[in-house]
């Protein structure tokens, strides 16, 4: 019963209890059903927005294209490095124009203070990711849909590097999604250290101190701080990293390569601080690092202002980025299976792949090594910007077509100078010209300027030589000629030297001889020297004309043409084509290009040396004598002075056995064709101003480097070249009547053209001379005035001389001349018809005097005494003697011409002196001489005048060292 009673207590205990949490129990029921519906509702909301998002994924990306590995990959590492020159023996010059500069490292050299600096402020879990960060897309998602002011980004490290190097920095979902799926493609083909490699190479970071736009971190290391990526320390490493964020705003230099002023530098140095900050939270540094790092003053560490290869070497940047255009030009033509060949040919093939080349050569991070010596190039700088006798700077106002304002524009002096070596062409240096900010025409290279007088050894002298048609002393002719319109003359207008040797006529670089000379042998086409000499802008018509042996052409030559050509000369006779490009390296250190020098046969041997001792005497005594009184060493020097139609350019181009420097100036203006022969007062005259800065640069270059330039080696002759014996006056083998003459001359031949055939040259002469010149007598020609027994000049030899150019055979041993004293050169004088025309004479005291005759052949006046009405033959006087004759009182006389043949003409006006009674003087009379005293010269002579009027002024051989 008591069991019963308990038992049913409980129930009614749990009855009771059971009433009390029944609304505890139904409400939790309740809540636990909503929350089991709002579960649902939540993971059907997600399920639901998950799927619409993944849908609009796919709907973004569904045109995107799987790219294969080897395609993500090309398109990850493609990126631009700049290209660097190079002076000789690997020293740097700079890097070439571009927009932006970079220079690849790889993740080994850079330090690990850097690396942690950008993971700390770019991607914190860049190890630990596939390639995306869920929540920090969602983060970005929001707060774009929220529309927040502040964005914290969620772009990992490889969807940075997808965006800079696959897609672009567009700004939509589209972009946005495919760069999400990249980057977890990416991450599957590359691991995480080469993702980081690539990442650290691409990002932009700024300025540099040269004000150029940089990208990647070694460029970033070395622009920026100085050092390289690598060296850095925590507060620069930190500096660099926090750049990328906003790069313009924290990079510290401005786009003029100057420093920013405090204010301009704070954000930079601000966000230094917030890198320090991350890299603390996430332990890469210690709390002690950081506090050094905070108080560590950056700016002492930001590097000065550099200037730019273009800055500092303009014309050289810019010459070997055109030069190392046109190489690679010549290779991808050849990749695309074109012969290179056909780039000098076809104008626009060149010009389509010299636009690729462009691209390339500002891309693809070559190493250019040139050949230019900086020490020389600097010397050569240095020195012709110092020299003060260019000449005078003119001025010129233009208008600019847009604002219609007037401006000044600057005419100075140009110059362009090139240093060669002889052996293997290499440039070693050139100066460009006087100011780039004038003019950036290379005056060394690209300006084709006639070359004057200094064509005459290479394109007159030097193949003369080769032909065998004339030795080193061998006689030329300086006579003048006319071919219709042309009628050149020598620097002296008036001179004409008639036979002197070759030696002397090039030394003094006599235009007459040089145009005869080249015109003998122009029937062989000598113009095929220059093109194996490397002369790039020659035209069918400088194949024919005359005047290119003086430097006519109808383009002209460059400085380094006609340096180069010049070596030629010094080499041997061989011709090895300038250079100024050593090799190109690429960015995995491969050779894509090297030069090769080839030697091309022009001259022989003998010639050049030949040449070479004739070049000698330019300086010894002749146009280049100035240069060499300022030489400060010595060396076996050979040069040629050259000097252009009125003045418009001056030349001097000199070599010794290891080097040739070729040197030019002139004024470049295209609307006036100015003259250099001004102000000459100020300025001494051009062609001595040529050889001042001649010497001026050689000086130079030898300070720079003695042991080069002041070579103590010496030219040699070849066995091929001898001394020989000829008559001066032909060229041929002496004669007895040559070696009686004591006209045999010795100089150095080719062996295999000494002078065999005998002399041909001389006869017995009977001449006569009309107006100065002298012809050959005829058999009528009366005896009187005919000069006898003289040496004179074979006819046929005169012929051969004169050439098909002709001339006057009278100039050719004209008075004063070497040969005058023992040769009379004669000519053939076709006489006038009939009597010559009778002249007027007139009574001066005891002395009569006539008109001259107006006929051309008329050789001497005969005087006669008509007083007793018969003709008494009382003197002569011959052509060129003064027209006068002392006759004796109370007497009657006339004159009478005689020409060539003999005629009279008829008498002149009659003449009769008057009768006159002396006064008797009292010799004995004080104060008074003696008639005979011969003192007072009033000797017995009858009051004739002794002068024969025979004494003829000769200015002869007066020339200046210093002009042609």
């Amino acid at each position: 019963m008591k069991k019963r009673i308990e038992q049913l207590n409980e129930k009614i205990e749990l009855l009771s209890t059971s009433e009390r949490t029944r609304p505890l129990r139904i409400g939790i029921r309740v809540v636990w059903n909503l929350s089991l519906l709002f579960l649902f509702i939540i993971i059907t909301g997600f399920v639901f927005v998950s799927a619409v998002g993944a849908g609009y994924f796919a709907s973004l990306v569904k045109d995107e294209q799987l790219q294969a590995k080897e395609d993500m990959l090309s398109e990850v590492y493609n990126y631009e490095e700049t290209s660097e020159i190079y002076f000789a023996n690997n020293i740097y010059i700079g890097k070439l124009r571009t927009d932006l500069e970079r220079r690849e490292t790889t993740l080994e050299n850079v330090s690990p203070l850097v690396v942690n600096a950008v993971l700390a402020t770019e991607d914190e879990y860049f190890r630990e990711h596939n390639g995306i960060v869920p929540k920090a897309v969602l983060r970005g998602l929001l707060q774009d849909f929220l529309n927040t002011s502040t964005q914290t980004g969620g772009s990992t490290l490889t969807q940075q590097l997808i965006k800079n190097q696959i897609l672009t920095n567009e700004v939509s979902y589209e972009r946005k999604a495919r760069e999400i799926l990249l980057a977890l493609r990416l991450e599957k083909f590359m691991t995480k250290d080469d993702i980081l490699e690539a990442y650290l190479n691409i990002i932009p970071y700024g300025r540099s101190s040269s004000g150029r736009n940089i990208a990647g971190v070694e460029t970033a290391a070395r622009g920026i701080f100085g050092v390289n990526a690598s060296e850095l320390n925590l507060p620069q490493a930190a500096y660099i990293a926090g750049i990328p964020q906003a790069p313009f705003a924290y990079t510290p230099f401005t786009q003029f390569g100057q420093l920013k002023d405090a204010k301009g530098l704070q954000p930079g140095i601000d966000r230094m601080k917030v890198v320090l900050s991350r890299m603390l939270e996430v332990g890469y540094i210690s709390e002690s690092e950081y506090n050094q790092a905070i108080s560590y003053d950056i700016t002492k560490d930001f590097r000065e202002p550099e200037k730019l290869a273009k800055d500092s070497y303009p014309w050289l940047t810019y010459e070997l980025e055109g030069r190392a255009k046109r190489i690679i030009a010549g290779i991808l033509a050849e990749r695309d299976g074109i012969d290179p060949n056909r780039l000098d040919e076809e104008e626009n093939l060149l010009e389509k792949y010299e636009i690729l080349a462009d691209r390339d050569i500002r891309s693809s991070g070559y190493r250019i090594y040139s050949t230019i010596d900086k020490d020389l190039y600097d010397a050569m700088q240095e020195a012709a910007e110092n020299f003060n006798y260019y000449g005078h700077t003119f001025t010129r106002t233009e208008v600019d077509p847009e604002s219609g304002e007037e401006y000044e524009v600057q005419i100075p002096v140009q110059v362009g100078g090139m240093l060669v070596e002889n052996q293997t062409g290499k440039i070693l240096s050139f100066v460009g010209g006087r100011d780039f900010s004038i003019s950036e025409l290379n005056y060394s290279t690209q300006a084709y300027r006639s070359n004057g007088s200094t064509m005459k050894p290479l394109l007159a002298y030097g193949p003369a030589l080769d032909y065998g048609v004339i030795g080193a002393g061998s006689p030329v002719v300086d006579v003048k000629f006319e071919i219709g319109d042309y009628k050149p003359s020598n620097y002296l207008v008036n001179e004409e030297r008639g036979i002197m040797t070759a030696r002397e006529a090039l030394a003094h670089s006599q235009n007459l001889t040089a145009l005869r000379l080249y015109d003998s042998i122009r029937d062989r086409r000598p113009v095929t020297y220059l093109d194996k000499l490397g002369f790039s802008k020659l035209v069918p018509s400088d194949y024919e004309t005359l005047a290119i042996s003086i430097g006519a052409m109808t383009v002209g030559t460059t400085v380094e043409e006609n340096t180069n050509a010049f070596a030629a000369f010094a080499n041997n006779g061989q011709f090895v084509d300038a250079y100024m490009i050593e090799k190109i390296v690429d960015l995995d250190g491969n050779v894509i290009y090297e030069h090769e020098s080839e030697a091309v046969d022009v001259y022989s041997p003998e010639t050049a040396y030949m040449i070479t001792d004739m070049l000698r005497d330019v300086l010894d005594y002749g146009t280049g004598a100035r240069a060499n009184s300022m030489l400060k060493f010595s060396s076996d020097f050979a040069a040629k002075t050259g000097t252009s139609q009125n003045y418009r350019d001056v030349w001097f181009v000199g070599y010794n056995p290891n080097i040739s420097l070729g040197l030019w100036m002139g004024y470049d203006d295209k609307k006036e064709a100015r003259s250099l022969y001004q102000f000459n007062n100020t300025y001494y005259q051009p062609s001595t101003r040529v050889n001042m800065l001649w010497a001026n640069l050689m000086n130079a270059v030898y300070d720079a480097n003695p042991e080069l330039i002041g070579t103590s080696e010496q030219f040699t002759p070849p066995p091929g070249v001898v001394n020989a014996s000829f008559c001066g006056i032909s060229g041929l083998a002496p004669s007895d009547v040559c070696t009686q003459a004591g006209l045999v001359k010795s100089d150095l031949f080719n062996r295999n053209f000494l002078p065999t055939e005998p002399d041909d040259s001389f006869t017995q002469s009977k001449s006569v001379m009309i107006d100065g010149k002298a012809y050959a007598a005829l058999d009528s020609t009366p005896s009187e005035f005919v000069i006898e027994n003289g040496i004179g000049l074979n006819p046929d030899f005169i012929k051969r001389m004169l050439g098909r150019l002709g001339g006057d055979p009278s100039k050719l041993v004209p008075n004063g001349s070497a040969q005058s004293d023992n040769v009379v050169s004669t000519g053939s004088l076709e006489p006038d018809s009939g009597n010559p025309p009778a002249v007027n004479v007139t009574l001066n005291g005891n002395v009569i005097s006539w008109t001259k005759s107006q006929a051309n052949d008329v050789i001497g006046y005969r005087i006669y005494d008509v007083t007793l009405g018969e003709r008494n033959l009382v003197g002569t006087i011959v052509d060129g003697q003064e027209l006068q004759y002392p006759v004796s009182t109370n007497s009657s006389y006339v004159v009478v011409a005689v020409d060539i043949t003999g005629l009279e003409s008829a008498h002149s006006n009659n003449i009769t002196t008057e009768v006159t009674d002396p006064i008797p003087i009292d010799p004995t009379e004080p104060g008074e001489t003696e008639p005979d005293d011969p003192e007072n010269g009033n000797g017995d002579d009858n009051g004739e005048n002794n002068d024969s009027g025979d004494d003829i002024d000769i200015i002869d051989d007066i020339i200046n060292p210093g002009n042609e």
